[in-house]
């Protein structure tokens, strides 16, 4: 059985800090990009940040780049998402998903590249 499964949410005063988890199981964790995406209320949901466990690449939306740093534990097929001097307009549920690398990704991975969603984790930053 797939899963990819959040944790590390909650709220959190405006500049500081969260370190959301997402721990994947079920599928070859190497032949995926894994993705963090946001939905805030009314808004679409928009990818942030991924990261390819096989070469460790990594990518960034302008809104969170030097904010949010992703990373991988291939030992534990976890990736964290790691957010600094977060801002009320970071709240929104944050999403990990996977997405194959065997075909062509956008940038950034968008809700069509996904293969597999996590369950979600609120954020909520008070200003």
């Amino acid at each position: 059985e797939v899963q990819l499964v959040e944790s590390g949410g909650g709220l959190v005063q405006a500049g500081g800090s969260v370190r959301l988890s997402c721990a994947a199981s079920g599928f070859r964790f190497d032949d995926y990009a894994i993705g963090w995406f946001r939905q805030a209320p009314g808004k679409e949901r928009e990818g942030i940040s991924r990261i390819s466990s096989r070469d460790g690449s990594t990518r960034y939306a302008n809104s969170v780049k030097g904010r949010f740093t992703i990373s991988t534990d291939n030992a534990k097929n976890t990736v964290y998402l790691q957010m600094n001097s977060l801002k009320p307009e970071d709240t929104a549920v944050y999403y990990c998903a996977a997405a194959s690398l065997r075909r062509g990704l956008s940038y950034l991975l968008t809700q069509w590249d996904i293969d597999y969603w996590g369950q979600g984790t609120q954020v909520t930053v008070s200003s």
